[in-house]
């Protein structure tokens, strides 16, 4: 099965670490500690954002985004990634990057490349990252609300182009307050903010196929070399 990008991801990282490397000044929800090494679409998700009256606030999300305009919430697993070049005018995702932007921390990312072989994309020095992302507060009428989330994605840096040729906006820690406030809507200089990750902040490595199914989960998912078929030379 070849997913699309960023169509999986792991968060294992505590949330207290996650609290001060964002500066979270309230965690929200219970049972936040559970470690993932197969987060896929729809799954509940960290997630760091600002309410209305600018306080930054860590919880769930569920990933995939509902815009208001959306009747069916099954159509959520369509609206996990916003590309940059089309995020500010797309009808789905305007709204949310005008004035709901959220940060989504991953221990790293799996891509599959063009053999169907999953890599792991991870910070070299071991660090979260911290996926530029947007978000919605949804409803059915006189439902509950959801809230929702989907991460950007940029064209790849070299050492993802060789796996895949898409990558999520990985954020620098200056841009975090820029980012999450709400009352910042120059669009044009957020969207500058999502570039392609540099190539010396990522390590990547082929780990097992087992990756491809969403029931599997583990820290045997991401150990180095579980490799289930040959890979090119040319990716090592």
């Amino acid at each position: 099965m070849l997913v699309s990008v960023c169509g999986r991801y792991v968060s294992t990282t505590r949330v207290d670490v996650l609290a001060a490397q964002f500066q979270v000044e309230e965690i929200v929800g219970d049972d936040l500690d559970r470690p993932r090494w197969n987060v896929a679409p729809t799954d509940p998700v960290l997630a760091v954002a600002e309410n209305r009256e600018g306080i930054r606030r860590l919880g769930r999300m569920r990933w995939g985004l509902l815009p208001s305009f959306v009747t069916d919430p099954t159509t959520a697993s369509r609206r996990i990634n916003a590309r940059v070049e089309t995020v500010a005018g797309s009808p789905a995702f305007r709204a949310a990057f005008a004035r709901r932007r959220c940060i989504m921390p991953a221990d790293g990312f799996y891509e599959w490349d063009h053999a169907r072989q999953p890599w792991f994309i991870t910070r070299a020095d071991g660090a979260p990252l911290a996926m530029a992302g947007l978000w919605e507060a949804w409803s059915a009428g006189e439902g509950p609300v959801v809230r929702t989330c989907a991460v950007i994605t940029t064209p790849a840096n070299e050492l993802v182009a060789a796996v895949h040729d898409r990558m999520p906006a990985i954020l620098d820690d200056v841009h975090y307050d820029a980012w999450l406030d709400a009352g910042h809507d120059d669009t044009e200089g957020l969207r500058r903010l999502l570039r392609p990750a540099p190539e010396d902040l990522l390590v990547r490595y082929p780990v097992t196929t087992r990756v491809n199914n969403v029931r599997n989960d583990g820290p045997e998912l991401i150990e180095p070399g579980s490799i289930d078929r040959p890979v090119p030379l040319t990716l090592l």
